[in-house]
């Protein structure tokens, strides 16, 4: 088996170990990785089932915890015509630009998380943004696989507690998903080819979910953001690197 198809099932058991931890991060490290080996459309199209399968579940398994009505259904229908918009700029932008949108994304969210990691955001002003922020991220998943500068961002900074938190978030990632997968077949990035992966893919990510579930148990999640941290600071660079060699 080649290196890339390695990193890539070794990507998407890391990101299955934050999913099942916190609820999210594997299009964080699984997108980039991938990308580095076979570019974003790649990377995005591999990683649309995963996303659908493990949102869905998790979202049913915590749906006792989901937030109010009122703010997961923009939340979903914001991030759904995000991801449409996402798609088709993903069709038509070229690699160069994609590369670099992931590496700025990334980078980003680590500056970010950095520079303001106690920031928090109170519930009226959370409901008062819902839609715009929504469907940025939407737009941001489509197009470059990696909307956590502005979703994760937005719900930590809600300070939800940890069912809350992934119920929530798996909503609106599977929100996005919906769209994503049938759009991405339509424009024919999601080749066949693309999704026999996309489902071999979910193998290690669900095994790795439940071993993140069991470790979420014992190690604090500020260790699990700080490695999270340092490898995504690494990917970034590279991946900047690409975009402009």
């Amino acid at each position: 088996m080649e290196q890339g198809l390695i990193m890539a099932l070794v990507a998407f058991a890391l990101g299955g170990v934050l999913k099942g931890a916190i609820g999210a991060g594997t299009p964080v490290v699984a997108v980039p990785i991938m990308a580095l080996y076979y570019g974003v459309p790649f990377a995005v199209a591999v990683f649309a089932l995963p996303s659908l399968l493990s949102n869905l579940w998790q979202a049913w398994k915590y749906r006792a915890a989901l937030l109010p009505r009122r703010f997961v259904v923009p939340l979903g229908l914001g991030a759904a015509a995000g991801a449409a918009i996402g798609s088709v700029m993903l069709a038509n932008l070229s690699s160069a630009t994609l590369m670099g949108g992931v590496a700025a994304m990334t980078l980003a969210y680590v500056g970010f998380r950095l520079a303001r990691p106690g920031w928090t955001l109170p519930d009226t002003a959370a409901q008062r943004i819902v839609w715009p922020v929504a469907t940025l991220s939407g737009i941001l998943q489509g197009a470059a696989g990696i909307s956590a500068p502005v979703s994760i961002t937005y719900l930590n900074a809600m300070r939800l507690g940890r069912e809350s938190f992934i119920a929530t978030i798996s909503l609106f990632f599977g929100s996005m998903s919906l769209v994503q997968v049938p759009l991405l077949a339509y424009l024919g990035v999601l080749t066949s080819e693309r999704l026999t992966l996309s489902a071999i893919a979910c193998v290690p990510l669900f095994a790795a979910m439940a071993a993140g579930a069991w470790m979420a148990r014992f190690i604090p999640r500020d260790t699990f953001d700080r490695i999270v941290m340092a490898l995504l600071v690494l990917i970034a660079l590279r991946l900047l690197w690409q975009a402009v060699a």
